[in-house]
């Protein structure tokens, strides 16, 4: 015998004030003191203990344009960084429905490194062994999180481009019948946390910014669940365009081609089965070593960010808000509201996933492959990666043709995973998106009636 997972339902990780009080003033005590408390699955939101959404706006003379650049931050998510939420959602739901049950299960959580981080933690603090096949060519940061949250690494070979080796590599250990398998790019509570959680919490986002819509949404595209919160804007933004970003050395969506490159988390060889096509608008592709030295300009460039016209403490709290895709998010978003001719009254919406904690060896190999870093190499890139961020590599998704190449694309990388034709053309009809979508109150009933029970 065992006992369900005490955690949130969907509702309380985008309202926290929701959860029971006693709760609630638990997990923020457990945030500040002790990770590995089970009340942080309570923290597993983008809102502060005030109940505000964690956001910045980046200054205009950082990023040359006139349309406001919002950016969400996902550092402050326990394990640093907000893939735990969609783990906890799929783990939570496997749970629920008896297909897993703690101390009997091992998890798996193939993942090149945020979400295979959020694995071990959740798993951990949920009552489950954990298993993360990843690629050996990562962060040395991510493997040390991994493992001190108990996470046993299962190394294929490759770098970030080569998550597919992780998938087949699943495949082989889901053999084992007691192992349960968090495939991010195919459970659709991983769209559903995305879409609901993160989704409206932008939209509360932007409530006081400019006019209080999102003309744009930039995120990268890995697994496409941060994508799916794009869905929810357009729903409330109609003249929302979702913008999925790629990295230009691996142009998987834009040309069906294949590439190494330096962007942890995205860039995955693959069209995710998730990502909903019907509302991809455009696909961009950012250089990985743009969002490399973007990240080096705000963890050491603060006199640099100041000469450009930040005020100095502003300056110094950007070094630990960002990671090497939150940068690319950036870039992408600046990207976009120079292409759609955005003005002082627009928002473009982006997310930072993580912070610095997991880069420090990046850096390092950057500091390695350009021999001068000083500052006035850092204004030279800032100048170039952010004031005059070009248009190009931009691709409009919007006609039929276009949409079906990505539609065809998708049935190539899924139909030898097992699904039929006949699914993935229903995924072609919005329909399918809001059906899935509106499971979400029956979930939330679930987990109130099933948490803390005896199974």
């Amino acid at each position: 015998m065992s006992n369900m997972p005490f955690g949130p339902t969907y509702e309380e990780m985008l309202y926290p004030d929701k959860a029971p009080s006693e709760i609630r003033q638990k997990a923020i005590k457990a945030l500040k003191e002790n990770e590995m408390d089970p009340a942080n699955l309570f923290n597993i939101t983008w809102k502060d203990e005030n109940n505000v959404v964690r956001k910045i706006i980046l200054p205009k003379e950082v990023t040359g344009v006139e349309a406001n650049i919002v950016v969400m931050l996902g550092n402050k998510f326990p394990s640093g960084a907000h893939k735990v939420g969609p783990a906890y959602s799929m783990l939570m739901e496997a749970s629920i429905d008896g297909i897993v049950k703690p101390g009997k299960n091992t998890i798996l959580g193939p993942s090149t490194g945020n979400f295979g981080i959020g694995t071990a933690y959740i798993s951990k603090l949920m009552g489950y062994k954990s298993i993360i096949p990843m690629p050996d060519n990562m962060s040395k940061e991510r493997y040390e999180r991994i493992k001190k949250y108990g996470g046993e690494l299962d190394l294929t070979p490759g770098t970030e481009s080569d998550v597919i080796l992780t998938v087949y590599r699943t495949i082989e250990l889901k053999k084992n019948p007691t192992n349960y398998s968090l495939d991010q790019f195919e459970l659709m509570s991983n769209y559903r946390f995305h879409r609901y959680v993160t989704g409206n919490s932008a939209i509360e986002a932007v409530r006081d910014v400019g006019n209080g819509r999102i003309a744009c949404y930039a995120v990268c595209v890995g697994t496409a669940g941060t994508f799916a919160a794009g869905d929810e804007m357009k729903k409330a933004f109609p003249e929302c365009k979702l913008v999925a970003l790629e990295p230009y050395e691996c142009p998987t969506l834009t040309k069906d081609a294949r590439g190494q490159h330096r962007i942890e988390g995205i860039g995955d060889k693959l069209c995710s089965l998730i990502q909903n096509i019907n509302n991809t608008d455009f696909v961009t592709l950012i250089h990985d070593d743009d969002a490399v030295k973007a990240l080096k300009i705000m963890c050491d460039g603060k006199d640099v960010l100041v000469k450009m016209g930040v005020d100095p403490q502003v300056a110094e709290k950007y070094r630990d808000l960002f990671g090497v895709s939150g940068m690319a998010n950036i870039i992408g978003a600046i990207k976009m509201a120079k292409y759609l001719k955005l003005g002082p009254g627009d928002n473009v919406m982006t997310i930072a996933t993580d912070g610095f904690d997991r880069y420090h060896s990046v850096i390092e190999d950057l500091e390695q492959r350009y021999l001068e870093t000083q500052d006035f190499v850092l204004e030279r890139w800032a100048k170039d990666i952010f004031i005059e961020a070009s248009e190009d590599n931009v691709h409009d998704f919007r006609t039929p043709i276009a949409k079906e190449r990505l539609y065809e694309q998708k049935e190539q990388d899924w139909l030898k995973f097992g699904y039929s034709k006949d699914f993935l053309e229903k995924m072609k009809n919005q329909n399918y998106w809001e059906e899935e979508y509106n499971k979400i109150p029956e979930w939330n009933e679930k987990i109130m009636k099933m948490r803390g029970r005896t199974i």
